[in-house]
C-alpha cells in the first residue's frame, strides 16, 4: 500500500516538474521571440506557421489587408545632351492603402477586450508603411553610366501619402555616342512592411515585459520601378577620312572629311583646326556649309612641320561651329585628326651631281688610257 502511494507521489512530482519546465521554456521563448519580431522584423510569415510560445501571451483581434505601393518620379527636365554628366533627383512615393479588415477574435461585450481590439486597429494601420528601404539605380544600356558611389540609396521609412523631405540623388554620364531617344533606368526597391500585429495579454508581466503592449511581424517586398530619361536629337560629327601626311621641314596639304552622323541639320557649319608647335597652319578655319544628317564635307588644310619635329603621329584638334534649329551658335565636341609625320626624301644637289660627273669622266679617261696602252703593246 505504501509502495503504491509512493509511486503516485513520484508521478505527481514529475508531472509538476515537467509543467514547470515547459512554463519556463515558454516564458523564455515568449520573451525572446516578440522582441526579435519587433526589433528585427525578419520573416514574419515563418513565425505565423508555428504555434510559438508568444502566441500564448498575445491575442489577434483583426487581420488587415493592404501593402505599401511604391512609385518613383524624376524631378526636373528629363531631357539631356550627349556627353553630359548630370544628377538625377528622384522622389519615391508610397501610395499604399488599407482596403479592409477582418476580425479574428470576437470581443463580445467585454469592455476591456473591445478597448484592446481598438488599439490593435491603430497598430494595423501601420501595415502600409514601408521600412528599411533600399533603392538602387541600374542602367541597362552602355550609353548611360551610373556613378557607382551614388547608385545605392537608403531610407528609414516612408509613410503612405508622404513625400521624402529630400529626394534621392543619383549621378549619371551620357555617352557622346548615345543615339537620341528614350532610355529607361531601372530602380529596384526593396523594403519591409508590417504583416501582422498581436496585442499582448497581461501574462507578459510574468516575463518582465511591462512596456510591451503588442507584437509585430514583418514581410519583405521588392519592386522594380522605371525612370525614363531622354537624349536630345542634335547634329553630331565624326571624322570619316584623312588624306595626306606631314613631312619634316615642309608644308603639306591634309584633306579631312567630316560627316554629320546626328539626327538634325547643322546650318552654315565651319571647321576650325588647332595646331601647336612644332606644327603651324596657314588657314585654320574652313567653311563646310549646311550639313544635313548623313552628309559629308571635306576641308583642306596646309600644315607646316618644323625641321626639328619629332617623327610620330600627331593628334590635331578640330571643332565644328554651326547654327542649330533655334538659330543659336553651337560648337561640337573635339574631333581629333591623326596625321603621321615622315622624314623628307633626300634630294641630290648640284654639287653632288657635278662631283658624280667628274668621277664618271675620270673613270672614262682611265679606261681609254688602258685600252691605248694595250694597242701599243
Amino acid at each position: 500500500m505504501n509502495g503504491v502511494r509512493n509511486r503516485a507521489g513520484m508521478r505527481r512530482t514529475l508531472s509538476f516538474s515537467a509543467f514547470t519546465a515547459v512554463l519556463v521554456l515558454s516564458a523564455l521563448a515568449g520573451y525572446m521571440l516578440p522582441v526579435a519580431a519587433d526589433d528585427n522584423g525578419d520573416n514574419g510569415d515563418d513565425f505565423s506557421d508555428l504555434l510559438l510560445p508568444n502566441y500564448v501571451f498575445s491575442t489577434n483581434y483583426y487581420n488587415s489587408f493592404g501593402t505599401p505601393d511604391m512609385y518613383a518620379s524624376l524631378l526636373g527636365d528629363p531631357e539631356f545632351e550627349r556627353g553630359e554628366t548630370v544628377q538625377l533627383k528622384v522622389n519615391i512615393v508610397n501610395k499604399g492603402a488599407i482596403y479592409g479588415f477582418k476580425y479574428d477574435t470576437s470581443v463580445g461585450t467585454d469592455k476591456d477586450d473591445y478597448l484592446l481590439s481598438m488599439k490593435e486597429l491603430e497598430y494595423e494601420m501601420r501595415r502600409t508603411t514601408a521600412v528599411g528601404i533600399k533603392v538602387e539605380m541600374i542602367s541597362g544600356t552602355p550609353y548611360i553610366e551610373v556613378k557607382p558611389d551614388t547608385s545605392i540609396r537608403t531610407m528609414e521609412s516612408l509613410f503612405p501619402g508622404k513625400i521624402p523631405e529630400h529626394p534621392l540623388t543619383f549621378t549619371i554620364t551620357i555617352s557622346n555616342k548615345a543615339p537620341a531617344g528614350a532610355y529607361y533606368l531601372q530602380l529596384p526597391v526593396s523594403y519591409q512592411y508590417q504583416s501582422q500585429v498581436r496585442i499582448t495579454t497581461n501574462n507578459v508581466v510574468r516575463l518582465g515585459l511591462t512596456g510591451m503592449d503588442h507584437i509585430s511581424h514583418y514581410n519583405s517586398a521588392n519592386k522594380t520601378l522605371l525612370i525614363p530619361v531622354y537624349v536630345k536629337a542634335s547634329p553630331k560629327f565624326e571624322v570619316t577620312g584623312i588624306s595626306g601626311n606631314l613631312v619634316v621641314g615642309e608644308t603639306q596639304t591634309i584633306d579631312v572629311t567630316y560627316k554629320n552622323t546626328g539626327e538634325l541639320t547643322a546650318e552654315d557649319a565651319t571647321v576650325r583646326m588647332v595646331v601647336m608647335r612644332p606644327l603651324s597652319i596657314g588657314q585654320s578655319v574652313v567653311r563646310l556649309g549646311t550639313m544635313a544628317p548623313g552628309e559629308s564635307r571635306t576641308a583642306r588644310f596646309n600644315i607646316l612641320a618644323d625641321s626639328d619635329a619629332v617623327i610620330k603621329t600627331y593628334g590635331i584638334d578640330s571643332e565644328i561651329k554651326y547654327y542649330d534649329e533655334q538659330g543659336e551658335i553651337t560648337i561640337s565636341d573635339n574631333l581629333e585628326v591623326s596625321v603621321p609625320l615622315e622624314i623628307a626624301e633626300r634630294k641630290i644637289g648640284a654639287f653632288e651631281l657635278a662631283f658624280a660627273g667628274v668621277i664618271i669622266l675620270l673613270i672614262f679617261i682611265i679606261v681609254n688610257v688602258l685600252r691605248n696602252l694595250k694597242k701599243y703593246e
